[in-house]
Formats: C-alpha cells, structure tokens, sequence
C-alpha cells in the first residue's frame, strides 16, 4: 500500500509541472537560452513531439551500441562475419532512424536535445 502512495504522490508532482506558465516561456520567435522552468504542452504537436522524445531516445541508444561496437573490434573480440554483421546492422538502423526522421519533417539535429548549462545530448554530428 505504501508503494501506491508514493506512485500516487509522484504522479500528483510530475501533474505540477504542466502547463507551462506564459512567464516561463521565450518571446514567441525567439529562443531562450535557458530552459523553461516548466513542461510546455500543446494538444496540436503532442504527437510530433512524443515521437521526437522516442527517436532521442533510440538515436541515443544507437549512437551507444556504436560505441560499444568499435570498441570491441579495438579489442579483437569479434570475427570477421560478426563484424560484418554488426556494422551492416547498424548502418540499417541509421537509415531507418533518417527515414523516420524525414517521414514526421524531423532531422537528427532535431534530436538533439538542448540540457541547458549540460549542453546537448547526443555529440555533434560529424
């Protein structure tokens, strides 16, 4: 029962934030170089922007386990086919990642979070 109580009060916190308040928000044109201080929600972009959360996500994922696979061919710990494989796969998910990206008018700069004084969060593309 605790447990509901203190899922209950989390959900009652995070309901808080929403809506951003005007005050919170950049001039309209002009973007603030701090964050807002609140969640800014608007029933028309809702799912463009869920999705765009969701691709952060998967591009961050993506950009890890591309790391952690050059990392092991450094190490020597794949064969030849394994790593033939890997990188053929991972080259699928990228362009998949674009078609996405391309389908909803997103591109991957788009994805790029802005953490504010943290700075972005995936590194610049090269």
């Amino acid at each position: 029962m605790r447990r509901r109580e203190e899922v209950a009060e989390a959900v009652a916190r995070a309901f808080r934030l929403l809506p951003a308040a005007p005050r919170d928000l950049p001039p309209p044109g002009e973007r603030s170089r701090s964050p807002a201080r609140r969640i800014s929600t608007d029933p028309d972009t809702v799912e463009r922007d869920l999705l765009r959360l969701v691709l952060t996500l998967v591009e961050l994922l993506r950009q890890l386990m591309e790391r952690q696979a050059l990392h092991r061919v450094d190490q020597g710990d794949l064969t030849d086919e394994q790593e033939e494989r890997l990188g053929a796969t991972l080259m699928i998910l990228h362009s998949r990642m674009t078609d996405l990206c391309a389908q909803y008018g997103l591109t991957m700069e788009d994805l790029n979070l802005d953490l504010g004084p943290l700075g972005t969060l995936l590194p610049p593309s090269e």
